[in-house]
């Protein structure tokens, strides 16, 4: 009953999160997803329903040197390697989707890191 609960606390904060956020051309979305054991990035615009770039833990680049694929660590090379590819794309702006999960630990270590990288949101 406790899943249920935590599961569908999770959606309600997700759904309210993307009623207000949209990525578009000018401006896409940087979305975070995290499960148990990784970290996922995507730049998606919306409007024409494409994924930009993308980066997470289970690529050989982002994972080189790191002992632990699901810490905060982990997430900061994440949002490194994600603006990276976004600057590569000629993308600099970018709205933040934290995808119903709290600004907090992972997250919060992604964001940062991509913002020291460049990316500006």
């Amino acid at each position: 009953m406790a899943k249920d609960n935590k599961r569908q606390r999770l959606q309600t904060r997700k759904k309210r999160v993307r009623a207000k956020i949209s990525g578009t051309p000018q401006r896409p979305r940087l979305s975070v997803y995290k499960s148990n054991a990784n970290i996922y990035a995507q730049i998606i615009d919306d409007v024409n329903g494409v994924t930009l770039a993308s980066a997470n833990t289970l690529q050989k680049e982002v994972a080189e040197g790191l002992d632990n694929t699901s810490n905060a660590e982990a997430a900061s090379k994440v949002g490194e390697a994600i603006a990276k590819k976004a600057n590569e794309a000629g993308i600099t702006e970018v709205a933040f989707d934290r995808n119903g999960n709290i600004y907090h630990g992972k997250v919060k270590a992604l964001a940062e890191a991509a913002r020291e990288a460049g990316l500006k949101f």
